[in-house]
């Protein structure tokens, strides 16, 4: 099945070679003026291809390296183009001569040393690695309008916590004071009336004995009474 495909591609290129030798039209395109831009592997081209959207034709820009080109200039000749876009490589392979293409431009042509630029993929992949490994993890940015709210109101929210708490110790400072005054003034007054107490006792004391003489006097007047 394989050679038979083989084959039948082979027959079709040889009629397409056919017929352009014989000057039947291919492609509605100018397919000499193509052939004679020479695109080359290591050419940076830009590539006009027509888009199909939506009912309308509009033009895609794409902007790469030609990494092959195949078949030569024959009718069914296509070269491959790498870019890498956001930090993927892309390719595409366009046919040379397809109407698809409004416009093929050369921006810049280097010297190679080899028919297929295959390698650039393990290339680029090797020099993405080296540059990952000098690579370090950040983070910057500036702040949007509602990151900049929600931080004022945290920053309000925690001073009111932080006044709220201040005042709970205030208030907490205050009470002990308060406390420590009323236990002193308490202290204070047990001692003046323990000192009122100790004064008291010595005029008592005092007192007894004038008593116990009144009533030795009256004693021998009632013995004689009895008499």
């Amino acid at each position: 099945m394989l050679e038979y495909g083989t084959l039948l591609t082979a027959l079709l290129l040889r009629f397409m070679k056919s017929a352009v030798a014989a000057g039947v039209t291919v492609s509605p395109v100018n397919m000499s003026e193509r052939a004679s831009l020479g695109i080359r592997p290591g050419d940076t081209v830009r590539v006009h291809q027509k888009i199909q959207d939506k009912g309308k034709t509009r033009l895609q820009v794409f902007e790469g390296i030609v990494l092959a080109r195949k078949h030569g200039d024959e009718p069914g000749a296509t070269f491959t183009v790498r870019k890498v876009a956001s930090g993927v490589g892309v390719e595409k392979i366009f046919p040379l001569y397809s109407p698809l293409i409004d416009k093929l431009e050369i921006v810049k042509r280097a010297k190679v040393r080899r028919a297929k630029l295959y390698y650039i993929r393990e290339k680029v992949a090797r020099e993405v690695k080296r540059q990952m490994r000098r690579m370090t993890m950040v983070l910057m940015s500036t702040e949007s309008e509602a990151e900049a709210a929600a931080k004022a109101a945290a920053a309000a929210e925690a001073e009111a916590l932080a006044a709220a708490k201040l005042a709970e110790e205030a208030a907490a400072v205050k009470a002990a004071e308060e406390a420590r005054v009323a236990a002193e003034a308490a202290e204070k007054e047990a001692a003046e009336a323990a000192k009122v107490e100790a004064a008291a006792v010595p005029e008592q004391a005092e007192a007894t004995p004038e008593t116990t003489e009144a009533t030795t006097e009256q004693t021998p007047a009632a013995e004689e009474k009895k008499d």
